[in-house]
């Protein structure tokens, strides 16, 4: 099955996508779905255009309509002088009412006022597709469609023209790759009979959720049944949204589709573009074979600030994704609010733990208590499907070890087995990182310490007994934020050069709109109806900065997405609300830039910044070379041709607002590595900024010149930072690094960049 573009597609579609695809197979392996990069400049005048050329040069000549090639074709085609890459179709998976105010928009005033901010910009959101009855997708009071909109409100199963208007002002949907993928026998794989909408429709949830926390209308009387009662709102109230759905329920998002949509919401007209997709266990693929690095470089080229999660894979070092430097990543933090839960044992002790359980309680009463990982049997210490023996566990409260299966599917089959509530107990890799899900049996999550403690108890005793409290919605939790366990770390595994995550924002239980297809769990069996939901994950982090940023645009329209990044990152907050250095959930200790970035998102401070670092398209592709791709290769990425300079440039000189200094484990004695920063003044004209240094325990950092003067003509100045270090006498953190920071202040503002110092062995 060839896939192109209609022969009158126009020539800047052709441009924009990685184009064709093609899906290839034989007899005995199952279809298989390759981007071609092919370069559009090289099409022989013979053809009269694109797609006749795609037609006759690279489909399979022996049938033109349905494309079957022995199994070295692609191999073949990579070959062919006019094609730059070829790249399989990969499956990416999803990165599953306070928090706005919890970002610095309080008291209904500035940003968060009644005014219009926000309602010229258009954020896209690539995701699951979107429920768009839910009030949070109200256009009441909202003006005309920007005229710039050139996007469609696409048709299909469930879904209408009508479900579109002045707040949800397009959507489409991409279903070929997966398609594709499923061997062409029709849009979605059956899975357990899985409510799904060939449409934007959203039969998931998740992009319901993402769409409303980044641009959610204020919706009174907002609750997941109980919990987090109030107003649910989303960043940029006002801002319009186009949805393009691109992932479906238990099939995952492929990457043409995303590629496919990434161009659509370019040509569409989006501003932001917000898109919590990655890959998972913190592996990385090159910038020109990830498709979300490429169709992200392809938008932000454009002027579109391109906002991802930066992957659930913490506290794990170096699994951060989402790597490129033009997309902005986030990890996810805490907000101070809670949704505490107890768990009262037979000998008198109570631990504490987190729960969304809104069902009948277990009202006081004890009841007997077991752990089926005593058997040594690791499916049923982990509560997995079909492991769980009736006799052992009826009418008991069990204790599931969390890993290897959802959180909430592990209730379901403690419920399916006659146990009566659960215990989720957490692991070393966890530590204490809780987030609260909507279980359906009576349930507390807990700890590592106090999940051993539970088992401690178990082992302890012949009859142990328990029972479960559920406390509600408690806030003005301290401290707060917190670096969520699972928030994707550093080291930048791709280009440590570059410092990722960027920054963090909250994505431990936030209240959003959530889908009618489904209940809050998520799962099939699941049959309750809520209009909202509450969910962790750097998904739910993604959006508040996806909304950030459209509030940012609006006020500075002239701004590039790397001057918007760079506003967010140089004024972020590396402190909690009791004042002292943010910590790490999973440890307890103070957290590090390969945590947090530059700190949690504070979008007051950020829409004044003072100076701001500057990324243009050129520098970009200078870094690039730097990291040693070739002219060839970057096109991949860029789509119009490129050349190198003569002089390959330094990577670390990208002028980003962090700075990693790598030094080589081998070296003998003080090494000094040099960076070249430009900062350009985007507040009072006139205005001075001195330097404020915090060095590296152990390292010296000098910067030239200490002291930056601007003027009505003068908006752009450089320095150079240089840093010194002996490799042999430098003691290390637990990560492999030592940190510091820089810092720009003319009285007013505080410009501030992390620094990170590390060894790396020499190749």
């Amino acid at each position: 099955m060839a896939r192109f573009p209609s022969p009158s597609a126009p020539f800047l579609f052709l441009l924009f996508s990685l184009l064709p695809l093609l899906s290839l197979s034989t007899v005995d392996q199952p279809y298989k779905t390759y981007i071609i990069r092919i370069d559009s400049q090289s099409k022989p005048s013979i053809f009269p255009t694109h797609y006749h050329w795609y037609t006759a040069e690279f489909t399979n000549p022996l049938k033109s309509s349905t494309l079957t090639t022995p199994p070295d074709h692609a191999a073949t085609l990579s070959q062919h002088p006019s094609v730059l890459a070829v790249i399989e179709d990969q499956r990416q998976q999803l990165h599953t009412t306070r928090s706005p105010q919890f970002l610095g928009l309080r008291n209904q005033r500035g940003l968060w006022s009644e005014s219009d901010y926000g309602s010229d910009v258009i954020i896209g959101v690539l995701d699951t597709g979107i429920w768009p009855e839910r009030r949070s997708f109200s256009d009441a009071n909202l003006g005309p469609v920007p005229a710039r909109w050139k996007g469609i409100c696409e048709v299909g199963e469930r879904f209408t023209a009508r479900n579109c208007n002045k707040k949800l002002i397009g959507a489409r949907f991409f279903i070929k790759g997966h398609e594709a993928a499923s061997g062409g026998v029709g849009p979605i794989t059956p899975i357990n009979e899985t409510v799904e909408f060939k449409s934007p429709r959203d039969a998931d949830g998740h992009g319901t959720h993402t769409a409303s926390t980044a641009a959610g209308r204020h919706a009174f009387g907002a609750s997941m049944e109980g919990y987090a009662a109030g107003i649910a709102k989303g960043v940029a109230p006002k801002a319009r949204l186009a949805v393009y759905k691109v992932c479906w329920k238990n099939a995952g998002c492929f990457d043409s589709d995303i590629l496919a949509a990434f161009d659509a919401a370019v040509k569409d007209g989006v501003d932001v573009i917000s898109i919590s997709i990655g890959g998972g266990d913190g592996i990385s693929a090159p910038y020109y074979l990830d498709p979300i690095a490429i169709g992200a470089y392809g938008a932000s080229s454009r002027g579109v600030f391109v906002s991802s999660s930066a992957g659930n894979d913490g506290p794990n070092l170096m699994s951060v994704t989402n790597l490129a430097p033009w997309i902005v990543t986030v990890g996810a933090g805490t907000i101070d609010r809670n949704f505490p839960a107890d768990v009262a044992l037979g000998n008198g002790k109570k631990l504490s733990g987190v729960s969304l359980y809104a069902g009948s309680p277990l009202s006081g009463k004890m009841y007997p208590l077991v752990y089926p990982g005593k058997s040594g049997v690791l499916s049923a210490s982990l509560c997995m499907e079909n492991s769980l023996d009736p006799i052992t566990v009826r009418g008991k409260i069990v204790v599931c070890d969390r890993g290897s299966s959802a959180r909430v599917a592990k209730g379901l089959v403690v419920k399916k087995a006659g146990g009566v509530g659960m215990i989720l107990a957490n692991g070393i890799s966890n530590g204490e990182g809780l987030v609260g899900d909507a279980h359906l049996i009576p349930t507390c999550a807990l700890g590592s310490d106090e999940g051993d403690a539970v088992k401690a108890y178990v082992s302890s005793t012949s009859n142990p007994v328990a029972t479960i409290s559920f406390k509600g919605t408690v806030v003005g939790i301290k401290p707060a934020p917190v670096v969520a366990s699972f928030s994707g770390r550093g080291p930048n595994g791709l280009s440590p050069e570059i410092l990722k995550p960027d920054l963090i924002a909250p994505g431990v239980n936030i209240l959003a709109a959530w889908t009618d297809a489904v209940g809050p769990t998520g799962l099939d069996s699941d049959t309750r109806k809520t209009e909202f939901n509450i969910l962790s994950g750097t998904s739910m982090a993604c959006p508040h900065v996806s909304g950030a940023a459209a509030l940012l645009k609006s006020a500075h329209p002239d701004w590039s997405p790397a001057a918007i990044r760079s506003a967010m990152m140089t004024t972020a907050n590396t402190f909690n609300n009791l004042n002292q250095p943010m910590t790490d959930e999973a440890t307890g200790n103070s957290s590090s830039p390969y945590d947090l970035g530059a700190g949690h998102l504070t979008l007051d401070r950020a829409m004044d910044p003072g100076l701001v670092y500057d990324i243009t398209n050129n520098d970009y592709v200078n870094y690039l070379c730097g990291i040693g791709y070739g002219p060839r290769v970057i096109q991949v990425i860029t789509r119009s041709p490129v050349s190198c300079p003569a002089k390959k440039p330094l990577p670390e000189n990208l002028n980003y607002p962090s700075i990693a200094a790598l030094f080589s484990s081998s070296a003998k004695g003080a090494k000094s590595k040099t960076f070249i920063r430009t900062v350009t003044n985007v507040g009072q004209p006139n205005a001075v900024y001195r330097l404020t240094v915090q060095a590296p325990k152990g390292v010296t950092v000098t910067v030239k010149p200490p002291k930056l003067v601007f003027t009505e003509a003068v908006k752009k100045r450089s320095f150079i930072v240089t840093i010194t270090a002996n490799t042999r006498n430098l003691i290390l953190d637990d990560s492999g690094a030592l940190f510091g920071s820089i810092s720009w202040s003319d009285g007013k503002h505080v410009v501030r960049s992390p620094i990170v110092v590390t060894q790396i062995d020499p190749m």
